[in-house]
């Protein structure tokens, strides 16, 4: 273990953290908000200050990380960033929230969960509202691959970051043949999605705040807004169906957008196997949810059914979190699908959250062949995706993360309902932030503003885990990590 390697790395992170606090302190010079202004400003300096102290003992230590470090950086930075990320949020005058309440913000924001305990959002500061916004497009593509395409040029390696931060079962694939270059191509997909949605919404009539804002959470499906009924502020149907394209772009595979913008097409898209029961599986969420919604008097109408069976199901299932409406007051069985439907979340290697649809595919299909054994118990039966025989490891690897999840999923419903929460709420609660979708049902359906602060750590936590995919944390709880 090269803890200080690790030392060094985490201070230039934080030091390079510490810039997020600039562009909301423009917002707030533009909207004359002088006490966000302060508050963003003092931010800085004690990111910037904390991370100089924590890289200037060790900044000529000159150490090549291996995978270990990789996992150790990783969980540092998203705890540190959680925790320094509450500093503008805590400090500002507009805000009157609560070390916890801040934290737990910040960590919703920056692992793109989308749940929230500020209310009054219309009324708050430009700067704050950017600030949110801004926590969870950087924390979308994953801030360690933009540090991966920086930090080389300060002499620190970056494909053991890169293993350890990428969501999805398989992460050893890369774009092109040097790591630099990998996440450079992955941060200009990402940049280009983002400004081509900001342009959409400005088309489709939102003010160019609003446009930018909703870009940002958007393409990293993190679900905030700027306002407190979300995308249904807008009331607009050409909002809804830019929201719903970049939902479902920033839900695939950025591997195979890259494959697609390289060679100048699109063949690459329908023949991953992954992306098809992607489109399968939300084509039928949707058209469950537009079949409930007209036979059931929940909605004023078949064109508003339409709208807002599709959008909700595109939204909670890639684990996006916007809602048009408050969903979980409908009747039935509907925003239980919904929120079941976030287990499965969106692609690997895309912005969402949940076990990843390859993950669900490959349960499946090794479950159908187990089924088959039965009936041929000598058989030899290979499971295949995309035509090619999957590794017997990656099969092993997968129902050991699917058996983590549930483990870790039950402990935190117990420990939660521990705090007082009902069963409906705890179990959402869990849900909807281990999935990183953020929106549940019950007392957290509107917000979770109403829970105790051990709750809120609790769930934050649940962010956390849900976000580097349970493993990344485990295993720095195993003894042999911490074994030379």
């Amino acid at each position: 273990m090269q803890l200080t390697a690790v030392q060094r790395l985490l201070g230039l992170l934080v030091m390079l953290f510490s810039g997020a606090m600039l562009p909301p302190v423009a917002v707030a010079w533009m909207y004359g908000e002088t006490g966000s202004l302060y508050a963003f400003l003092e931010s800085f300096g004690l990111l910037w200050l904390t991370g100089f102290a924590i890289w200037l003992p060790v900044c000529r230590v000159q150490r090549d990380l291996r995978l270990r470090d990789g996992f150790l950086v990783v969980l540092l930075f998203w705890l540190v960033l959680g925790v320094f990320g509450a500093t503008p949020l805590y400090l500002d005058p507009a805000l009157e929230v609560s070390p916890s309440d801040a934290v737990f913000e910040s960590m919703s924001a920056l692992t793109t969960t989308g749940a929230t305990v500020l209310t009054g959002l219309d009324a708050l500061p430009r700067a704050l509202l950017f600030y949110r916004q801004q926590l969870q497009w950087l924390g979308g593509m994953g801030i360690i691959v933009l540090a991966v395409a920086i930090l080389p040029m300060l002499g620190v390696g970056g494909m053991q970051l890169y293993r350890a931060e990428t969501p999805g079962p398989v992460k050893d694939n890369k774009l092109t043949p040097r790591i630099t270059e990998t996440a450079k191509a992955l941060w200009y997909l990402y940049l280009g999605f983002t400004v081509a949605c900001a342009g959409g919404y400005w088309l489709a009539g939102m003010t160019p705040f609003d446009a930018v804002a909703h870009s940002f959470s958007t393409v990293s499906l993190g679900g905030f807004s700027t306002h407190d009924a979300s995308l249904g502020y807008f009331d607009s149907p050409w909002v809804e169906a830019v929201a719903v394209v970049f939902i479902l772009a920033g839900g695939v595979n950025f591997g195979l957008h890259f494959l697609a913008w390289r060679s100048l097409g699109l063949a690459h898209y329908w023949r991953d196997a992954e992306l098809r029961t992607y489109v399968k599986i939300l084509s039928l969420l949707a058209a469950v949810s537009v079949a409930y919604l007209l036979t059931h008097p929940l909605t004023g109408g078949w064109m508003d059914a339409l709208r807002q069976g599709i959008f909700h199901a595109v939204s909670i299932a890639t684990t996006t979190g916007f809602t048009t409406a408050d969903f979980h007051l409908w009747t039935g069985f509907l925003p239980v699908m919904l929120l079941l439907a976030s287990f499965i979340g969106a692609c690997a290697a895309s912005t969402g959250g949940g076990i990843k649809v390859i993950r669900f595919l490959l349960l499946l299909k090794q479950g159908q062949r187990e089924v088959v054994r039965l009936v041929h118990p000598s058989a030899r039966i290979v499971v295949k995706v995309d035509g090619k025989p999957v590794p017997d490891r990656i099969l092993d690897a997968v129902w050991g993360f699917f058996a983590a999840y549930v483990a870790v999923f039950t402990v935190l419903l117990l420990v939660l309902m521990g705090t007082g929460l009902d069963q409906v709420s705890a179990f959402s609660a869990v849900a909807a932030c281990m999935n990183n979708l953020g929106p549940g049902l019950g007392t957290v359906g509107a917000h979770y503003g109403a829970l105790s602060d051990p709750a809120k750590w609790l769930l934050s936590l649940a962010m956390l885990m849900g976000r580097l995919e349970i493993f990344t944390v485990l295993v720095l709880l195993s003894p042999a990590f911490w074994r030379q």
